[in-house]
């Protein structure tokens, strides 16, 4: 029996990942059971069964049943939260749907047009069709994180947790290895900025004079791989979405308008307004980087290299080194320098979790020692230098709590919440909750 308890709410992964739903419009859509004063609608049932089917096509038509029970204990979910009075406000709702729709139309590169030949409604229309649904995702969802996030697990539960599981059962833990790292990117020199600056004030004077067209240059010159294949054209964007000066520029220009030349972290850009919607902008720009040379990046590796004989000679701690000379704009920086695996959301990582530089960097050192500084290419796919640090590292072994405290804990505090959930007093709740549940007759299959 397939469990659906934790199928989302199907009509939003329908929108993203599918190309496109249809509903047989000879079924007359009824009511097949009532939670309270919610209603479970005979479409609800068929359009999970819908997408189930295409995970699994070998369903067969008596899962509605099982679906039909697991749409009664969300029903049940939100029924309770109205009672206890949990609220959920059109803004939250309104924000949601505009995170989902948003989206779906970055992938079309903002079309409304193309939006509305593909799901045959507008984006607003839309939005009104899963209005409700939204906010009943919404209500289940606070519910369930009000209730999960008063869980705690005390060392006495993780101790008790840990006895339960056999001996035989005991997972085997490969190596561990927690690090930690300082990156530093070098600084472009003054020649190469005038350099940059002078050829894209060439650009822009060869559009503005009206010589050359704005898109056909960016093609040729844009240093922004990603939008100059597309002749410049970022999309519609909304507010927060780019660096600061690059958004108070793009906010001031009126239709078809050319900026001025601006600087950024990335380099420099101008950039054209193609259209404003509301709080939306689509423009399109140009981006020209100052060269980073030998010399700059021979002073950031010296320097890098200075730091850590600081380091190896207590003249700074690692930590107060990371906040003096890494980069602030990655996650690691207010972290004290500790790399977040992002598979578990821990800062453990198996060894053929880390990549072959990382993993080879590390492979000779003890706790607390240090790499040499080596290149490091960051997300952006800019040039920089990385020192790190070995903080802890185990050999492979069954799993103990002397060891592996922290790993069991998070294990007996899932299977708490787990346990939690699937409990979740609805028995007692339906006991005070009118529930009405199909004849056989009502819908065929169930």
């Amino acid at each position: 029996m397939i469990t659906f308890r934790f199928l989302p709410f199907i009509l939003f992964f329908f929108l993203l990942t599918e190309s496109g739903f249809s509903q047989d419009t000879n079924l007359l859509d009824k009511v097949v059971a009532k939670v309270g004063s919610e209603y479970i609608l005979s479409s609800e049932v068929e359009e999970e069964f819908s997408y189930a089917s295409k995970q699994k096509p070998d369903l067969g038509d008596d899962a509605k049943c099982s679906i039909l029970e697991n749409i009664i204990e969300q029903k049940v979910i939100i029924y309770q939260a109205k009672l206890d009075s949990i609220e959920i406000t059109d803004e939250e709702v309104e924000t949601q749907l505009d995170f989902r729709f948003d989206a779906v139309l970055r992938q079309m590169n903002g079309d409304e047009s193309f939006f509305k030949d593909y799901y045959g409604a507008t984006v607003s229309e839309m939005k009104e069709r899963y209005r409700d649904d939204q906010k009943q995702k919404l209500l289940a969802e606070k519910m369930q994180y009000d209730l999960m996030s008063s869980i705690e697990i005390t060392p006495k539960e993780v101790e008790i947790f840990f006895k339960t599981i056999p001996v035989d059962s005991l997972p085997y833990f490969k190596s561990d290895i927690e690090y930690s790292e300082i990156v530093s990117k070098p600084i472009v020199n003054e020649e190469e900025k005038t350099k940059a600056f002078s050829k894209i004030s060439e650009l822009r004077n060869r559009i503005v004079e009206g010589k050359e067209d704005f898109a056909a240059l960016a093609t040729k010159y844009s240093q922004d791989p990603g939008s100059a294949v597309r002749g410049g054209d970022l999309g519609f964007a909304k507010r927060g979405a780019y660096v600061p000066e690059f958004e108070a520029t793009v906010y001031t220009l009126n239709k078809n308008e050319i900026s001025e030349i601006i600087e950024t972290e990335y380099g420099y850009h101008i950039i054209q307004l193609m259209e404003r919607k509301g709080n939306s902008v689509k423009a399109r720009h140009i981006l020209i980087k100052p060269e980073i040379t030998s010399d700059d990046l021979m002073k950031t590796k010296s320097k890098l290299e200075e730091v850590k004989k600081w380091v190896e000679s207590d003249s700074i701690s690692f930590e107060k080194a990371v906040k003096d000379y890494s980069l602030k704009t990655l996650p690691s920086y207010s972290n004290s320098g500790r790399v977040k695996n992002l598979n578990n959301g821990s800062t453990f990582f198996a060894a053929d979790e880390l990549d072959a530089d990382t993993y080879f960097s590390l492979f000779d050192l003890k706790p607390n020692q240090l790499s040499k500084v080596d290149n490091f290419t960051l997300p952006t796919g800019e040039k920089a230098f990385r020192l790190l640090k070995l903080t802890t590292i185990s050999k492979p072994h069954k799993a103990n709590l002397k060891e592996d405290y922290h790993k069991i804990a998070t294990f007996a505090k899932e299977s708490k919440k787990n346990g939690v959930f699937l409990q979740l007093d609805t028995r007692k709740k339906k006991r005070n909750i009118y529930i009405h549940r199909p004849n056989v007759r009502l819908m065929s299959k169930f």
